[in-house]
């Protein structure tokens, strides 16, 4: 299926600005292919230290987001009303333990079928579930890292980069290398990969995005390379360019 690297080239449009150096001498702008291990090493810290000063429960971070590289742990504070906006950098994990709840209690009391939250979003912190909705993207907003699960993945997990395309960009047939008809389903989690790093048609669990299916390839997908499906072009750009962590499931 042809796609088109749509968060590679937002990169490109604004890199001369968002994505610059340092700030200052306490405070780092990610770069495209950073890591909080080579982040530490620049900064002569640690990737621990990094964490507690970012209030980051995983080791993800995002190209363009700018981060304290000395200083306090950073937390969320508790809503005193029972319904807290999102922030940006916040997690449901964040804002879960924040109000004394779990991820799964904060998802059913507000609905939710993803761990997909965006900064202004309001949650609700108390009260009963409701039914669980799939959010839409919103535009020009920058994804959110969802929450860690609650029990690790099993399988073979490897590190690798990820962008993110969708079914209706110019040129695209929508039909995926193994026949997946994506039009069909503009929500259905799938990637596209190397036959040779992941079989094609192995269930696979993306660190930010979920379960998803191995089901597609691209011409700039090689090695520990791969490309997201998302439901729409401003969800694409909002995922950027990122490093994550995938678990072959089978």
């Amino acid at each position: 299926m042809k796609k088109q690297m749509m968060a590679l080239a937002a990169t490109t449009v604004i890199g001369g600005g968002l994505f610059g150096t340092a700030a200052s001498a306490q405070t780092y702008t990610v770069q495209p292919g950073d890591t909080l291990w080579s982040i530490s090493q620049k900064s002569g810290t640690t990737v621990e230290q990094l964490k507690a000063a970012n209030g980051l429960s995983s080791n993800m971070i995002y190209a363009g987001e700018t981060i304290s590289t000395s200083g306090s742990s950073k937390t969320v504070s508790a809503s005193s009303n029972g319904t807290y906006t999102v922030k940006a950098g916040d997690t449901l994990f964040k804002i879960a333990t924040a109000h004394g709840i779990s991820v799964g209690s904060l998802k059913s009391i507000n609905g939710l079928s993803s761990d997909m939250i965006y900064p202004g979003d309001k949650l609700s912190t108390s009260g009963s579930a409701k039914a669980a909705t799939t959010a839409s993207a919103a535009p020009a907003a920058q994804s959110v890292e969802p929450a860690q699960t609650t029990s690790a993945p099993q399988g073979k997990t490897l590190t690798m980069t990820a962008t993110a395309y969708t079914a209706d960009c110019a040129g695209c047939s929508g039909v995926t290398a193994t026949g997946i008809d994506l039009r069909n389903d503009r929500s259905k989690k799938v990637i596209a990969v190397d036959p040779n790093v992941i079989p094609l048609g192995s269930r696979v669990y993306v660190e930010g995005y979920g379960e998803a299916i191995a089901g597609d390839t691209g011409g700039a997908i090689k090695g520990n390379k791969i490309d997201l499906h998302v439901p729409s072009t401003d969800a694409a750009y909002s995922w950027g360019v990122r490093t994550v962590n995938v678990t072959i499931l089978n």
